[in-house]
């Protein structure tokens, strides 16, 4: 007789949070599902709590959708959740060369659980096939699930791994925090820290796929440790190391991680079969990195995307912070100087992303095939069309919304129009691309060749122009909008040539006012009264830039000792909100939790760093 089955129960319902409960932190402990199902893509580390850290910054809105605090818990800071964050995240590995040198490390301090750091490709190491590069001073620090999606959590600042390209050049080990080691000491700065939180925080609000930063804890020095989150940390170099190896096993094993993770958190359609699903990994990654890419030409983002897939995620999110910028104006001759090589430029993105798909295309042809075929032979596959076709269509609907086109009217316009939006499209990157007669010269990092128009304010004054006075700008006139600081006077000079693109420019513009009013029957005048309101919202005259940032972080540096945690935060809030630049998003901006005097003060750090950004506002 078979015994009786136990009755099944029912799961458990999960009520209210408390908001003064902070167990879910405890959950993010080390483990991963990548250690078990891809374990040769990993080095494993014990680690210790580190003593001394200070929390310098908490994401409350990140931390509520990941589950991690009660979703009406309040944007301030309370002793209980201030430790529970250091406890968790306040951890320093115990490498290679502490075992070595037998460092003592009291045993009270040493986390029970082993945390990953990740093997990935990475151009700048000797070996180009990722058998000794990775996470070179980062570790995992878990996963966590809530409501259906599975977030990684990562922190950057945790200690010297043997990934780092130091260890890889030198073939030693290195001390976590040697000051004479460059990019080998395991220890990331604060100023990184404040400066990724910001700015992945901005672009995650104006729709932007970025990692986001959850904490940041200071010590000593100026170093911290930078928490990350994102529902899929995977980089492409994660599984372009199996390829270049022709490992097809660890492939597998790294490739169908990737997918379980995309179709558990709803982000991906769930096949039949995995050969179905490695043939949509290619098409996905065509349109994701072309839709991507456009979207980074035409906010003018620079994130150095490079043939070995390490500067971005898997889903075109961005990363890396460190070598991030957006630009005021199409500066799109500057390359950074990374000392033994040079950045690309921004356009030559497009050039790269399409070779991280062809790489994919690649990819798949072995994953489902089980035989490694030269990558030359897929220069020609019908996805790197799709990825053309996507990256052109991508970057026209950028253009449309940046002129103040809703999705309706983009959508139609896209459909019907397609000559009206190239004839303007030609027209308005004659002066986006216009360079400075000054020519090419160093900058602090790198160099450059000025660009000289600010197409943004035009974008943003003309619509009022045409509405208020219903003729078109003179020459002097629009000249007088676009010009930038860069421009010089032989830039500004008005030949006849350039009087003829101003009023083409003018031309074009009015005939997709034209087109727009006549298909969706409503007056020129009610469009370009729409075009005005949304325009000057998504062409803000003090938007960040990567040279306004570093300056906004260095002052929230100095100025944070006139404020409490809480006071320093409605700043980051505030700041952030006030980037927002999505006309159809909600736009309120939470309560004010301060006392009159803490208020004040925040209010004048704010004030300032603004004025830098508008100082900046044209810059690199």
């Amino acid at each position: 007789m078979k015994p009786r089955a136990k009755p099944k129960r029912a799961p458990a319902r999960q009520g209210k949070q408390d908001p003064g409960r902070y167990d879910k932190f405890r959950l993010i402990n080390g483990k991963h599902d990548f250690q078990k199902t891809v374990p040769e893509g990993v080095v494993e580390y014990s680690v210790c709590l580190r003593k001394g850290g200070t929390l310098a910054y908490f994401n409350y809105d990140l931390a509520k959708e990941m589950g991690l605090i009660a979703g009406d818990h309040p944007s301030k800071m309370n002793p209980k959740l201030s430790k529970m964050i250091l406890d968790t995240f306040g951890i320093q590995i115990i490498n290679e060369y502490d075992v070595i040198h037998h460092t003592l490390i009291p045993k009270n301090t040493i986390k029970p659980h082993k945390y990953m750091a990740t093997r990935y490709l990475q151009l700048q190491h000797p070996d180009k096939t990722g058998r000794t590069s990775g996470d070179g001073r980062s570790i995992w620090n878990g996963q966590i699930f809530y409501r259906g999606k599975t977030w990684d959590v990562s922190s950057c600042g945790t200690g010297a791994t043997c990934l780092s390209p130091a260890t890889a050049i030198e073939k030693k080990f290195f001390k976590t925090g040697d000051p004479f080691v460059n990019y080998g000491c395991g220890y990331a700065d604060i100023l990184d820290g404040i400066t990724a939180a910001l700015l992945s925080e901005i672009f995650h609000r104006n729709g932007i796929a970025t990692e986001r930063t959850l904490a940041v804890i200071e010590y000593q020095k100026g170093f911290a440790i930078n928490v990350r989150a994102g529902t899929n940390l995977l980089r492409p170099s994660h599984l372009f190391r199996y390829l270049k190896q022709g490992d097809l096993k660890g492939l597998r094993s790294a490739a169908d991680y990737f997918i379980d993770r995309q179709v558990s958190n709803s982000q991906w359609p769930a096949h039949f079969s995995r050969k179905k699903s490695y043939a949509y990994l290619a098409e996905y990654i065509a349109r994701r990195f072309a839709q991507v890419t456009a979207r980074f030409e035409s906010d003018y983002l620079f994130v150095w995307l490079d043939w070995d897939g390490d500067n971005i995620l898997m889903d075109g999110g961005i990363i890396d912070y460190g070598s991030v910028r957006q630009f005021g104006l199409y500066h799109h001759e500057y390359r950074f100087d990374d000392t033994d090589r040079w950045s690309t430029t921004i356009p030559e993105q497009k050039r790269k992303a399409r070779y991280i798909v062809q790489t994919f295309i690649q990819m798949s042809d072995f994953l489902v095939r089980g035989k490694k075929t030269p990558i030359q032979k897929f220069s020609r596959h019908k996805l790197l069309k799709v990825f053309d076709q996507e990256f052109e269509y991508h970057l026209s609907r950028h253009l449309l919304y940046k002129i103040g086109l809703n999705d309706s009217h983009r959508e139609n316009l896209l459909k019907e129009q397609q000559d009206l939006i190239k004839n303007f499209q030609r027209v308005f990157s004659y002066f986006e691309k216009a360079k400075s007669h000054r020519g090419p010269h160093k900058v602090l990092d790198g160099h450059t060749w000025d660009a000289i128009y600010c197409m943004r304010d035009m974008l943003r004054e003309l619509p009022a122009h045409l509405f208020e006075k219903e003729t078109f700008m003179t020459p002097a006139e629009f000249m007088g909008t676009i010009a930038s600081s860069y421009a010089n006077k032989q830039d500004k000079t008005l030949t006849d040539a350039k009087t003829k693109k101003i009023q083409e420019f003018q031309k074009r513009y009015m005939a997709v006012v034209r087109q727009t009013a006549k298909t969706f029957k409503k007056t020129e005048r009610k469009i370009l009264l729409e075009l005005g309101m949304r325009a000057s919202i998504i062409n803000q005259y003090d938007r960040i830039t990567g040279n306004s940032i570093l300056e906004v972080t260095d002052k929230i540096l100095r100025e944070r000792k006139r404020l409490s945690f809480d006071g320093m935060h409605t700043v980051f809030h505030d700041f952030i909100h006030h980037q927002k630049m999505r006309p159809d998003s909600d736009t309120k901006n939470g309560m004010n939790t301060l006392n009159s005097v803490e208020q004040q003060r925040s209010q004048q750090v704010l004030d300032k760093i603004m004025w830098l950004v508008r100082e900046n506002r044209e810059s690199l």
